[in-house]
């Protein structure tokens, strides 16, 4: 919890911005969090409303680091969200979903035996660099003012234009055929989902995310990260 101008009562320290790093639990929207956080704060200080925003969704099939902040820090969640990121990400070869993870069901199986270490290995140096990314139909863009997941739910197949991105780095932590775990570090805009869907093609088979950790958001690190129990202990403290 980072500590920056105080006013004469507790609640307008909060009000006056604070920046929030938290550690988001597996199964929560981003929003659940930024709620939780809120309400906190309301009910501790008796105070009608207060602004409180995070800098980039994580979805709730995610866990991991969250920037969320209070007050007139708010201002600088634009630049926050700016920030590259970096995630460690599994993904199952050999099959894919709708979505590209594990919110719909698995629709087609391909063939695994034909990759190994080195396939992998090279398949993700290409895959590094500045390149144009397709969405998630399963996204919450908007194609005509409707949210891309609600076209998706209904069945209704569409293409979302492709997004210019970076990858900045990638890393194989693990293989074991089908199951993979990589380091990303990519650029805003950047999702992890459709990097799987793109890596499953490159290895002429195919690639859905199964578990997703975002552990950086530009210096901001997992590891300095707090839970929001401890969040809620800290601010009984104050």
């Amino acid at each position: 919890m980072n500590q920056n101008d105080t006013q004469a009562s507790p609640a307008g320290y909060w009000q006056a911005g604070q920046v929030l790093i938290l550690n988001k639990p597996l199964g929560w929207t981003s929003f659940d969090l930024v709620k939780k956080i809120r309400y906190s704060l309301i009910h501790k200080y008796r105070i009608k409303k207060i602004k409180v925003g995070h800098a980039g969704t994580l979805d709730p099939l995610a866990s991991g680091l969250m920037i969320i902040c209070t007050g007139r820090a708010t201002k600088k969640l634009e630049s926050f969200q700016g920030y590259d990121k970096e995630y460690i990400a599994d993904i199952r070869l050999g099959s894919t979903t709708p979505s590209f993870d594990l919110e719909t069901q698995v629709d087609q199986e391909y063939p695994v035996d034909h990759i190994d270490e080195q396939m992998i290995l090279a398949v993700l140096m290409q895959l590094k660099g500045e390149q144009m990314q397709e969405p998630p139909l399963f996204s919450a863009k908007k194609l005509s003012g409707v949210r891309a997941y609600d076209h998706a739910r209904k069945g209704e197949l569409m293409t979302l234009a492709s997004k210019p991105i970076i990858i900045n780095d990638l890393e194989l932590m693990c293989w074991q055929n089908p199951d993979m775990k990589v380091r990303i570090s990519c650029s805003k805009g950047t999702y992890i989902r459709a990097f799987a869907r793109d890596l499953g093609k490159a290895l002429e088979s195919g690639g859905h995310l199964i578990a997703l950790k975002r552990t950086r958001i530009g210096d901001f690190c997992l590891d300095q990260a707090i839970e929001l129990e401890e969040f809620k202990k800290k601010l009984d403290q104050m």
